[in-house]
């Protein structure tokens, strides 16, 4: 009697998460932090990739060494699902002026998770058309 390999793809999900994630990227930190609340909705729902992908996240922010501007933003704006506008005005700061400071929290963060990729610690290099790391 032969056993055979399973036909259930156990990574299926680390892979959609990291094709829908391009972490090393400010846009890739981007989408995760608006799919924030569903992230944790999948991780209450027993989704472990979900639970793992919020973890590294929160490395990553407390790594990348934000400013408390910068960390703000992201709170009012992510976490607390403010608009910009009503964000600015929670903390301060014009619309514009939050605007700069997401942009430059979450890139602050991507390079986080591309230090990590270039470690291996478990995150990819994601390349553009010509080969270029993005």
């Amino acid at each position: 009697m032969l056993i055979g390999a399973p036909k259930i793809d156990m990574n299926e999900k680390e892979r959609a998460l990291e094709a829908r994630y391009a972490l090393d990227s400010p846009a890739g930190v981007r989408k995760i932090l608006r799919d924030y609340h569903a992230l944790l909705e999948r991780q209450y729902k027993g989704d472990y990739d979900a639970v793992v992908i919020l973890n590294d996240l929160q490395r990553a922010v407390d790594q990348a060494q934000l400013t408390r501007r910068q960390r703000q933003a992201v709170y009012y704006v992510y976490v607390r699902d403010l608009t910009q506008s009503d964000a600015g005005k929670a903390i301060g700061v014009a619309q514009h002026s939050l605007a700069g400071l997401l942009a430059r929290a979450e890139a602050e963060i991507a390079a986080v998770f591309e230090a990590w990729a270039w470690q291996d610690e478990g995150y990819a290099i994601h390349y553009d058309n010509y080969g270029e790391a993005e």
